[in-house]
């Protein structure tokens, strides 16, 4: 259409107008643009102007939410862990005090009886702390099933005192209700919503160790393009260097550049969290757990005066795995100071153990009591403290390390996000600015 004809075109009413235009771009002048070089450059143009975009936006859009997963991590899952851990510990320090005290026999000793309190206490505090958490309907579950059981085994057991006190037989059996009530329901809710807890830590380092691939593919296919793109202009229109497109190109090299780069460090300080936190942590933590049931089983015996095997298996079972774990647990790790001092107390308690069978095996009740629960340093309580104070003192240094390279791989990633969508935008603005030139040659 010549321009007399356009301009007869537009002085057309609307309709007549839009029906030569349709015309127009029915004619082969539209298909001979559309294979004409103008054309191509738009084609090109568009296509690199998506990849760029889509580009920044993938890396931006993944680095945030691996970003965000770590800071859930360090917020939530973390503490939730920590905190589902030392509300096992605290109800099974609460039944192994409530045995330590029916053994003493009448009036229990203040400070066994303080502690038992004191351990009922955190239990309860770590349990509303609970109740503020996520984690599923499963979770919800383990800790109303715990919450609803806490107050009807203290119940009892200020029954089984009740009982004691007044020199009534009748008192062991509640104690040993209380005790099957601990020992097969709380605890095992506990430790299942420790495992939990402790579950949702390893995915999220799982997850983050796993290579962005999205996010390195996309800036890799576009400075792909963008070398292509100039590689049709030179073969086009001789046009050796392109000042737009070349810049553009090393702006997504420098975006491709820094996810890799980035990533990497932020991988490698999750491997180091995992590797030097979370794993030696819950080594620790089942460490802890298996202390605390053998102390269980220990006291039960004594309570029960029990001759059978049946409470020996249970404390020899938890005490081989627990020595497993000091012994396997790695001298560069963080609290390999206090898995040592862990190790001493442990061969001490058992020790202390032997001689307590021994006074059992001759009828010597009182002295096996005294073994178990007395104030001796060399005696089974300060023992079994000690190594409960070791082991909660090298959860503490390893949680410190997870919690430490947790934060540096999320950090790293800081300014990965925002800088993704500047490059990007950058990159296409100078493809914009680098293909310009070339097509006002055809007005």
């Amino acid at each position: 259409m010549t321009r007399t004809e356009q301009s007869s075109a537009d002085e057309l009413p609307p309709d007549a107008a839009a029906s030569a235009w349709r015309e127009r771009l029915a004619t082969t002048e539209m298909r001979t643009f559309v294979r004409s070089s103008p054309a191509r450059l738009i084609a090109v143009g568009l296509v690199l102007l998506s990849l760029c975009g889509v580009a920044g936006i993938v890396t931006a859009t993944s680095v945030t939410n691996r970003q965000h997963a770590l800071d859930s991590l360090l917020d939530r899952s973390e503490p939730d862990a920590y905190s589902a851990q030392r509300l096992y510990t605290s109800l099974s320090v609460a039944d192994a005090s409530a045995g330590t005290a029916f053994i003493s026999g009448g009036v229990e000793p203040k400070p066994v009886r303080d502690r038992y309190n004191q351990a009922l206490g955190e239990a309860a505090d770590e349990l509303v702390t609970q109740s503020n958490r996520s984690g599923g309907d499963a979770d919800t579950q383990l800790r109303s099933g715990i919450a609803t059981a806490l107050p009807v085994y203290s119940g009892i057991i200020e029954t089984a005192r009740a009982n004691n006190r007044s020199g009534q037989p009748v008192g062991a059996a509640y104690l040993s209700e209380a005790s099957n009530l601990m020992q097969g329901t709380m605890l095992p809710k506990a430790q299942e919503l420790q495992e939990h807890r402790a579950a949702a830590i390893t995915a999220t380092q799982r997850n983050h160790v796993r290579p962005p691939w999205a996010a390195i593919i996309l800036p890799l296919l576009a400075v792909a393009a963008l070398a292509a793109a100039q590689y049709f202009l030179f073969r086009h229109w001789q046009r050796v260097l392109n000042l737009g497109l070349l810049l553009a190109t090393a702006t997504m090299v420098v975006l491709l550049g820094w996810t890799v780069i980035a990533g990497f460090i932020s991988a490698v300080d999750t491997v180091h969290s995992r590797d030097r936190g979370s794993t030696p942590t819950a080594a620790l933590t089942t460490g802890r757990i298996l202390a605390q049931q053998a102390r269980t089983a220990e006291t039960l015996k004594l309570v029960r005066r029990d001759t059978s095997a049946d409470y020996d298996r249970t404390y020899d079972a938890a005490i081989v795995e627990l020595r497993n774990i000091l012994s396997h647990y790695g001298s560069d790790l963080p609290g390999a100071g206090d898995v040592k001092t862990a190790s001493t107390a442990l061969d001490q308690w058992q020790a202390a153990h032997q001689r307590m069978n021994d006074a059992l095996s001759k009828g010597d009740f009182v002295g096996a009591a005294a073994v178990a629960t007395g104030p001796g340093a060399a005696e089974a309580a300060a023992q079994t403290d000690a190594l409960d104070r070791a082991l909660g003192e090298g959860i503490t240094e390893s949680r410190d390390m997870l919690r430490t390279d947790s934060s540096h791989a999320a950090r790293t990633l800081d300014l990965l996000g925002p800088g993704a969508l500047m490059l990007s935008t950058a990159a296409a603005v100078l493809v914009a600015a680098g293909l310009w030139p070339r097509l006002r040659e055809y007005r």
